[in-house]
């Protein structure tokens, strides 16, 4: 029998349902109250910043825990929780449960999803059985299931709307990201990248679930909607057949590209803004070109998907570096001008300032000084290698070639920064920033492809940098391209960060400390350790005048997959068990939301 809502929710939550062309008006005009959390990222800009200011500098070292939910599941927990009116709605990774928790009566819970999934899909998912939270849109809560599946849950009772399948685990094709509403549709991409996918972000009516269009991040123009003249990277058109062209024959079909990472979107732009994942195989003597549209950051009208404008970081990968990191969208000054910025710290190790408009490179620069593959990337806009990095032979897999160990690469292939989102504070106009601080050994070997079997071609081994031993820092950095501040950590930051307006940055750690610092200086000033490590991302939401904060601990993931599927060979995880085995000396599976508050 279903739960229903209190007449109190039911009454805040009657004002958020609108007409679907008006969606995202109105997302926007929720996202500006501060008091809730309606969107994963806290807003279509990417970013994680809260207006709340009752817990600041002053007095952050007087949180306490307000109260405590078990997810029930294990496994790795990423994301974390909406908050819209009196109701928080909270994900699980597999079999991703949906609770609908009422928080102005003990949290009660108001009614639970719990989808019905075959567990074929697990050893499909590469990395953990994660998934980065659901989104709200029309009265409805959107999840991203492993199995593909994005379902539409009425958010007032549970009740399904409409389902649809937005790709096939028989292939590989698996479902971990997070959905992105914007106007009359909801926009979500797909994983798969060890699987050789051919990956893409598509858009489904809000209404009714029926798909609107499909962008391919390799193929023919049509599938991969550029346009040849009015598509640009870097100023000039990309021209006709410009992904087919770097893929030797039909190696695009299954070219991986994934799209698994963070959507953010510019209204007044109308622009959705992404990046797609590492080419298939491991293995770059298999893949010779530069392997277009791999590697990508996209900006495509939110109407028809059609590209604006592309930017290819890492031409040919050859350490998995993929490219699906958060884009975060300011309004900033630039060289004394007013520009609309997008900043991007990729896997790869740079951090990307781009105009966001045009697409003009403004800054790329390392965001930890041990990335080694690169020198720099070339910013001569004359150059015929301009916006290209500037690849290390010493670092090259490739030109190293098949069964040659590689050793010393920085970063690993799970990046100087993952998945977990960055913040940014306008007040500081500063960005923070988890990161990993991990270097690699990769030997590439030769690989066939069978549809749903893994299609890697690479042996990793992970550690920290040459003579260092931590293996994560928590930074601050300015979009001209510099650290302002750095602060070490034993294992990788794996957490989304959270910027709010009393000066206090939040972020969690693998162990399962829950940790706020000062936003100008770095200085720690409250850490709480949680009953399981941090991979969630920490958010911040009002109830009844007071002001909380939240996140999920439950530790998997990349960087914890040894603790959550239980492996040990130090190569398993794709590399990441040795690096990481140390962490179980420190924390258990477990999934919890902890949410803590000033005491009354």
């Amino acid at each position: 029998m279903r739960k229903v809502l209190s007449a109190a929710c039911l009454g805040a939550m009657a004002t958020f349902v609108v007409g679907v062309a008006y969606a995202n008006e109105e997302l926007i005009k929720m996202s500006q109250n501060p008091k809730d959390w309606v969107q994963p990222a806290g807003d279509y800009a990417n970013t994680r910043y809260s207006k709340l200011n009752q817990i600041n500098a002053s007095n952050v070292g007087k949180l306490q825990v307000a109260w405590t939910f078990s997810t029930g599941v294990l496994r790795g927990h990423e994301g974390g929780p909406l908050v819209i009116g009196n109701m928080m709605y909270v994900h699980t990774p597999f079999p991703n449960k949906v609770y609908a928790l009422d928080l102005s009566q003990d949290n009660k819970i108001v009614w639970k999803y719990e989808p019905k999934q075959d567990p074929n899909v697990i050893p499909v998912m590469c990395c953990d059985t994660v998934n980065r939270g659901v989104a709200y849109g029309d009265g409805k809560i959107f999840l991203h299931q492993a199995d593909t599946t994005l379902v539409a849950l009425d958010a007032k009772t549970g009740k399904v709307e409409w389902t649809t399948k937005n790709g096939d685990p028989a292939k590989g094709e698996t479902g971990t990201s997070s959905p992105l509403v914007v106007k009359d549709k909801v926009l979500i991409g797909i994983s798969g990248g060890e699987f050789g996918v051919h990956c893409h972000v598509t858009a489904y009516d809000l209404k009714s679930g029926k798909q609107v269009w499909r962008a391919y991040s390799e193929g023919p123009d049509d599938m991969i909607k550029v346009d040849p003249v009015k598509t640009t990277e870097l100023g000039k058109p990309v021209g006709k057949d410009s992904s087919l062209k770097t893929w030797q024959g039909d190696q695009w079909k299954i070219g991986g590209g994934c799209t698994w990472g963070w959507l953010s979107y510019d209204p007044s732009l109308n622009l959705v803004y992404y990046g797609s994942g590492n080419p298939s195989t491991w293995n770059p003597k298999q893949r010779p070109g530069d392997n277009k549209w791999s590697m990508t950051i996209f900006a495509r009208n939110a109407d028809d998907g059609m590209a604006k404008w592309v930017y290819q970081m890492t031409p040919h990968d050859e350490w998995d570096y993929d490219g699906v990191n958060e884009m975060i969208l300011t309004d900033q000054p630039f060289n004394g001008q007013p520009r609309k910025l997008l900043t991007h710290f990729d896997r790869n190790g740079l951090a990307y300032t781009m105009d966001r408009e045009s697409g003009e490179l403004l800054v790329a620069e390392k965001y930890d000084p041990k990335v080694n593959w690169t020198t720099g990337v070339d910013m001569n806009k004359n150059s015929p290698t301009y916006g290209r990095p500037k690849v290390v032979d010493q670092y090259s897999t490739d030109k190293a070639g098949e069964d040659v160990n590689v050793k010393g690469i920085c970063p690993a292939a799970l990046g100087t920064k993952d998945q977990q989102p960055a913040a940014y504070s306008p007040d500081t106009q500063l960005f923070y920033v988890p990161t990993n601080h991990v270097c690699m050994d990769y030997e590439p070997f030769k690989v066939s492809y069978t549809a749903g079997q893994p299609y890697v071609g690479a042996t990793l081994s992970m550690y920290p940098p040459q003579g260092e031993s931590h293996m994560g820092n928590f930074i601050a950095w300015d979009n001209k391209g510099k650290i302002v501040w750095s602060n070490k950590e034993p294992f990788s930051v794996w957490s989304g960060a959270l910027a709010t307006a009393g000066g206090v940055v939040f972020y969690g750690t693998l162990e399962g400390y829950l940790k706020a610092v000062d936003a100008k200086t770095g200085k720690e000033l409250y850490k709480f350790k949680t009953p399981s490590g941090i991979i969630g991302n920490v958010n911040t939401y009002e109830q009844g005048g007071r002001q909380y904060v939240a996140v999920l601990s439950g530790v998997g993931g990349w960087a914890g997959i040894g603790l959550a599927a239980g492996l040990t060979d130090p190569t398993a995880g794709l590399g990441a068990v040795g690096g990481y085995a140390a962490l179980s000396n420190y924390t258990a599976l477990g999934g919890t939301l902890t949410v803590f508050a000033l005491p009354q």
